[in-house]
């Protein structure tokens, strides 16, 4: 009686019904592993069986879906929550603090990652038929969208592939541009649509976001990024932190400070030598941004990580590393 009466809710809920079918499909593909890189271009699946304690990592450009579980990430002084509900959305890359707040060995967190491709974004945003609200004045580049019916379908699509490789060329680009459009609709796409159209302020901003991603070891001018950007110092300045929650310098110490850490933890480089590869050039400096950002001094928290059996980064993202 009891399994009419769910299955009868399900029926009369499509969302709901659909969130299942995905957790299905995701349990079964991954299996008992933690992160599975699947065969179709950009898609990842995750797996935790219990909470995870906060960890810094960096979000790439791209949609990250909770079939199962929920989530949190903070950006700033922001918080996300995402779970069955809600899909979280990622317009540039973005150094963050994330972790697993539900799962347990009976109802895992189950994660399907989709790692965006801009050029369809922006073939989608050239057809006339796309009407994408302006962004909101402030909006950082990441939001929370609904997991409405029509959403969860494609993404059910787009696991259905990995049962036919064959058919991965032909159809997962397809299926992918269907996810974007889905969310280009929606509020949520504001900021992702700004973020891919040329000449727009954020557009602008994203190529000084890429640039600094690209080159964060080497010394950074922000007279000279905001050239790159054709903005004004103080514009970009204003539209960098609307983006990322933080000014440039900021933001290239987290991915410095970000790479160190897994140099020292993944390559067995030494703190000073760490500090050097990512750009520092006192390892006092170094040690000391180091132990601010990540709690403790750099070796200290590499035996940490290592006693615990710990990654140095987190990868419910769209990142490959492990969680």
């Amino acid at each position: 009686m009891k399994n009419t009466k769910e299955n009868a809710t399900l029926k009369a809920n499509p969302a709901r019904e659909l969130r299942a079918e995905l957790a299905r499909k995701i349990a079964s593909f991954i299996g008992s592993e933690q992160n599975r890189i699947t065969e179709i271009p950009g898609v990842s699946l995750h797996r935790r069986t219990s909470p995870t304690p906060p960890c810094r990592t960096t979000y790439h450009p791209g949609v990250i879906v909770v079939a199962q579980g929920r989530k949190q990430v903070n950006l700033g002084r922001s918080s996300f929550i995402y779970d069955e509900s809600r899909f979280l959305l990622t317009a540039v890359d973005l150094p963050i603090v994330s972790w697993v707040a539900e799962a347990t060995e009976e109802v895992p967190c189950l994660v399907l990652s989709l790692r965006l491709d801009m050029s369809m974004v922006r073939e989608l945003l050239g057809r006339e038929e796309i009407h994408v609200a302006e962004a909101p004045s402030h909006s950082p580049a990441m939001s929370i969208g609904e997991t409405t019916p029509e959403f969860l379908n494609a993404c059910c699509r787009l696991m259905d592939l990995l049962d036919s490789p064959q058919d991965i060329p032909f159809l997962s680009g397809l299926i992918q541009r269907e996810i974007i459009y889905r969310i280009l609709r929606g509020p949520e796409g504001a900021r992702l649509r700004a973020v891919a159209t040329l000449g727009d302020q954020s557009h602008r901003t994203a190529k000084a976001i890429a640039w600094v991603t690209a080159n964060y070891a080497k010394p950074l001018l922000v007279e000279e990024l905001a050239q790159l950007a054709n903005m004004g110092v103080s514009t970009l300045h204003h539209h960098f932190r609307m983006l990322t929650s933080m000014s440039p310098l900021q933001y290239q110490k987290q991915l410095r400070l970000q790479s160190a850490r897994s140099l020292m933890l993944n390559n067995g480089l030494d703190a000073a030598s760490a500090a050097f590869e990512v750009g520092y050039e006192s390892p006092t400096q170094f040690n000391r941004e180091y132990s601010r950002f990540f709690g403790q001094p750099p070796m200290r928290d590499i035996r940490a990580l290592r006693s615990s059996g710990a990654p140095a980064t987190e990868s419910i993202s769209n990142q490959t590393s492990a969680a």
